[in-house]
């Protein structure tokens, strides 16, 4: 018999897992980039004349529009359909069609036919990806709700390792000088392979003991809150809580124990929620709408100038050769993965501040000053505003610490809602706080446009 603490290092592993699966396909499908321009015969060499700049399609902004409409549209109905559809059928379904998607994509790179099919057929697969990717992710942070905050943390990490071997297949693409056609190919292929591997780990998920113990009971390890009231406290009762991640042991024997120092827990009366119903969409919102906000705010300011606007940021003369070439997949999308991975990481190890502080929401209000520190950096296009950060360092070092608060405090923020709110309706705030992340992403993107306007 497998025993269950043996086994938590795989759920672990597994949310790590499902992490990156849920962002690394759209990660490496918007990697391809320069594939679908040079299908759609758009010019964006920069040795040719802005006269001459042509993009009869609108691939870019259509790209925007047609990922960022569905996100927001199904993470919203996300939740308030969970609970009619059967989670499996909403994560592995989607899983499925997601994988079908990108086999079609990788498909079509070898396929020739005329521009208007090929656009036609590329914004529907935009459309359908991000439509099940958002419920997807949306399933999966409800999932996620139910289990110890420590693995919101691992796997929001996943999500930013999506980012980090997206960025590594960029750089090793300018590095060698590959054809887009062969890197295109590469990028399809990869998500196909990373969506196998994270529909089976989801499915081997509820086979493991450990997982099993909050899956079938919706049993959490929470925090004791400070601020119970006082009619809660009158109502503690002294009794052997279930096994939770931190104190629990099992025996290959069937047997278990509570090894923990802390093993005899207090648990109150009105916590015993077997026989309540879950709380209304609205009820739920009211116990996290700071959390919502933050999640929202977080991803508004990054999108707001990554990629659009640190996208246009150059060299300065420290930079040449080869290290100018890559100098916007390096310092931009690999420096800003990397620190964000970190970033979400380090919120395994540590969480600060608490969730009921009032500095919380204003540090996460507070990184808004990234915007005009972007925007000042060594960008050579530019009308209304001068340069004032030219060096090279001083962007790394701005895309650092702007990646690293975007990291830690989105996790934060996903990770302190479920522990707002009872076990049973964490996957009610897990859905919720997808949606305001994702409308967090589209204000950021709708930003993005008017900051471009301001250079």
């Amino acid at each position: 018999m497998v025993c269950a603490s043996d086994n938590r290092g795989f759920v672990t592993i597994i949310f790590f897992i499902l992490g990156m699966g849920t962002l690394l396909p759209w990660n490496f499908f918007i990697t391809a980039f320069d594939y679908f321009n040079e299908r759609l015969n758009t010019t964006t060499s920069s040795n040719v004349s802005e006269s001459h700049k042509t993009d009869p399609y609108m691939f870019d902004n259509m790209c925007v529009l047609l990922s960022q409409l569905p996100l927001l549209l199904f993470t919203f109905l996300n939740s308030f359909l969970y609970q009619h559809i059967p989670e499996r059928m909403r994560i592995a379904g989607s899983m499925v069609f997601i994988l079908l998607l990108f086999i079609l994509t990788a498909t079509l790179v070898k396929v020739k036919m005329e521009q208007d099919l090929f656009f036609s057929i590329t914004m529907s697969t935009i459309w359908f990806i991000n439509m099940f990717g958002a419920v997807l992710q949306g399933s999966l942070f409800g999932l996620v709700g139910k289990f110890p905050p420590k693995y919101s943390s691992w796997f929001m990490s996943g999500q930013a390792m999506a980012g980090i071997f997206s960025a590594a297949a960029m750089l090793m693409s300018k590095i060698s000088k590959t054809d887009n056609e062969s890197a295109a190919l590469g990028y399809f292929v990869t998500p196909c392979a990373a969506t196998l591997l994270t529909l089976c780990c989801y499915l081997v998920l509820p086979h493991l003991k450990f997982a099993g113990l909050y899956l079938e009971a919706g049993i959490r390890n929470k925090e004791t809150k400070p601020d119970l009231d006082l009619k809660q406290k009158e109502n503690v009762a002294l009794v052997k809580v279930k096994p939770t991640d931190f104190d629990y042991t099992a025996e290959c024997n069937g047997q278990s124990t509570l090894t923990h120092p802390d093993a005899e827990a207090f648990k109150t009366v009105a916590g015993v929620e077997k026989q309540e119903e879950k709380l209304p969409v609205l009820a739920v919102f009211k116990k996290i709408w700071v959390m919502a906000l933050c999640v929202t705010c977080v991803f508004s300011v990054t999108l707001s100038v990554f990629p659009a606007i640190t996208g246009l940021v150059k060299p300065n003369g420290l930079f040449t050769g080869t290290l100018a070439d890559i100098f916007t997949p390096l310092c931009c999308f690999m420096v800003f993965n990397v620190m964000d991975w970190i970033g979400r990481s380090a919120t395994s190890i540590f969480h600060w501040p608490r969730k009921d502080s009032c500095l919380f929401p204003i540090l996460v209000a507070a990184r808004v000053i990234f915007i005009p520190a972007l925007m000042l950096c060594n960008i050579k296009t530019r009308t209304y505003l001068s340069s004032l950060f030219k060096h090279e360092f001083a962007y790394i070092a701005i895309m650092s610490l702007f990646a690293l608060t975007n990291g830690y405090f989105a996790c934060l923020s996903m990770s302190y809602a479920p522990q707002l709110v009872r076990s049973k309706d964490a996957e009610t705030a897990g859905a919720l706080m997808t949606f305001f992340l994702a409308l967090g992403l589209s204000l950021g993107g709708a930003n993005s446009f008017v900051l471009k306007l301001l250079l």
